[in-house]
C-alpha cells in the first residue's frame, strides 16, 4: 500500500533543531521522527513511500521513495501540500503529518478500517496536554464522533465536545480518495487561492480538517479509528525534549 508523508515545512517552532534538517529528520529517541514512522508503516506493508519536500528538500531523502516538491511552502499550508502529490493520490493509501511518531499498533489498526476515509483519533488527547505550554489545547485538531461517525473535526471543535484528537494520520480507499480529490477540486475551481474556507482565511493557507469539514457537509462518511496514547507530535521544543524522555 502507498503512504504519503507531508514534509514540506519548516518547523520554525523547533528553532536550532531544524536549522540544518527538515522537521522529520530530528532525532527522537536515537532514530528521526521518518525513521519512527517508516518503521511502523512498513510492518504492515506500506511500502510503496512518497514524500512532499519543501523546506531543505536536497536534505530529505530515502532509498526508494518518490518524491513530490512543495515550491512554494512557505505560502500555503497542509492541504495544498498534501495536493502536490495529488497524482500519487489514488487509494488504498495513507496519508500522515510528518512531526508525529507512533507505534506499529496504530497503523495496524489504521490499515484495518473499513471505511472509505478513516481517520485515527486518540481519546487520551487531554493527558498529552497537561504543562504543555507552547502548545496549548486549542491548538489540536480535535474530533467529534456521533453514532461512530465524525461529525467535526478541527481546532474550533472545543473539548467539551471532543471524542478525541486527530492525530495527522488518516487512510482512504479508492472511493476515498477519489471523494478527497474531487472535493478539492470543485472547491478550487470555484473558490480560487485566496478565498475563505471553513477556519482558513484563505483556501492555500487551508489545513487538512477544512477539506474533511466539506467533505463531511457533503454528506460523505468519515470514520475514527480510535486510541488512546501510542503517538506524539514534536511541533515545538518543549515537545521534542518531553518526547525524548517519555518515547520509547
Amino acid at each position: 500500500m502507498k503512504a504519503i508523508i507531508i514534509a514540506a515545512g519548516k518547523g520554525s517552532r523547533l528553532e536550532h533543531y531544524t536549522t540544518q534538517r527538515p522537521k522529520c529528520m530530528v532525532s527522537v529517541g536515537g532514530k528521526s521522527i521518518l525513521q519512527t514512522q517508516l518503521h511502523a508503516l512498513k510492518l504492515h506493508g506500506l511500502d510503496d513511500l512518497h514524500i512532499i519536500r519543501g523546506y531543505l528538500a536536497d536534505r530529505l531523502v530515502v532509498e526508494g521513495a518518490t518524491y513530490h516538491l512543495n515550491d512554494n511552502f512557505e505560502n500555503n499550508n497542509i492541504l495544498f501540500s498534501l495536493f502536490y502529490a495529488q497524482s500519487a493520490m489514488k487509494g488504498p493509501f495513507v496519508s500522515s503529518y510528518s512531526d508525529i511518531v507512533y507505534t506499529p499498533e496504530v497503523v495496524e489498526k489504521l490499515t484495518k478500517c473499513e471505511g472509505d476515509i478513516c481517520l485515527v483519533v486518540d481519546r487520551d488527547w487531554a493527558s498529552a496536554y497537561v504543562g504543555r505550554e507552547d502548545h496549548p489545547v486549542e491548538q489540536a485538531e480535535l474530533a467529534e464522533v456521533v453514532d461512530g461517525k465524525i461529525v467535526r473535526v478541527g481546532k474550533q471543535v472545543g473539548a467539551d465536545h471532543a471524542a478525541g484528537e486527530f492525530i495527522g494520520l488518516a487512510k482512504f480507499s479508492a472511493k476515498g480518495a477519489q471523494i478527497m480529490n474531487e472535493v478539492f477540486d470543485e472547491v478550487r475551481a470555484k473558490l480560487g487561492d485566496e478565498e475563505p474556507f471553513h477556519a482558513a482565511k484563505h483556501f492555500r493557507k487551508a489545513y487538512l480538517t477544512d477539506l474533511f469539514l466539506e467533505i463531511i457537509q457533503r454528506g460523505y462518511d468519515i470514520t475514527p479509528v480510535f486510541i488512546d496514547g501510542q503517538w506524539r507530535e514534536i511541533d515545538t521544543v518543549q515537545d521534542l525534549e518531553r518526547v525524548n524522555q517519555e518515547w520509547i
